[in-house]
């Protein structure tokens, strides 16, 4: 008797404890954010949007604007960090402070140039153009949740009128990329 009241204890026990790690909840297979995170996707890149970022404005002194992303990284290696602008001029992109991206103790700078122009991209609208601009590459060698950095004058407030600043609408920073590099 003693011995089936403890199995059915046991059973009662294990029972109760596996309803209580189970939320219930359904989840999705495909989620792109998950708790303000970003994830790494399936191939490696790295898709940071701006106006998904935390962002930190100074219309009077715009070359410390930031944006930053908890991203998930479940794959390290080397990735080459591509800028996304939306541009009216394809040949100058107006950026007048140079670019600065930081993860753990990793630091790129660069003065963004147009490397690759997008045509008919869905991420702007006329009378904007897609410039892409390499940055350079840089290693992540752990997997985490890391904070990415980025601090630039193009980092524009969606709600941003013209005549708060000297701050023009040539171009704004639209997105980061970072890309594995593979062998």
């Amino acid at each position: 008797m003693i011995r089936n009241l403890f199995l059915l204890l046991i059973v009662v026990g294990i029972t109760l404890l596996y309803s209580c790690s189970n939320t219930g909840e359904q989840k999705d297979t495909k989620p792109k954010f998950v708790q303000n995170k970003i994830l790494q996707s399936k191939d490696g890149t790295i898709s940071l949007k701006v106006d998904k970022a935390d962002c930190y404005h100074d219309m009077v002194n715009p070359a410390s604007n930031t944006a930053e992303w908890n991203v998930v990284v479940s794959k390290s290696g080397r990735f080459n960090v591509w800028l996304s602008s939306a541009t009216r001029d394809t040949t100058n992109l107006n950026y007048h402070n140079k670019v600065m991206l930081s993860i753990l103790d990793n630091r790129l700078e660069t003065r963004p140039e147009c490397d690759k122009i997008v045509h008919n991209s869905s991420d702007v609208a006329y009378p904007y153009f897609r410039a892409d601009s390499f940055m350079g590459s840089l290693y992540i060698q752990d997997t985490g949740v890391f904070n990415i950095q980025v601090i630039s004058e193009k980092i524009i407030p969606k709600d941003f009128k013209k005549n708060e600043s000297s701050v023009t609408e040539d171009s704004k920073l639209i997105s980061v990329f970072l890309t594995p590099v593979t062998r």
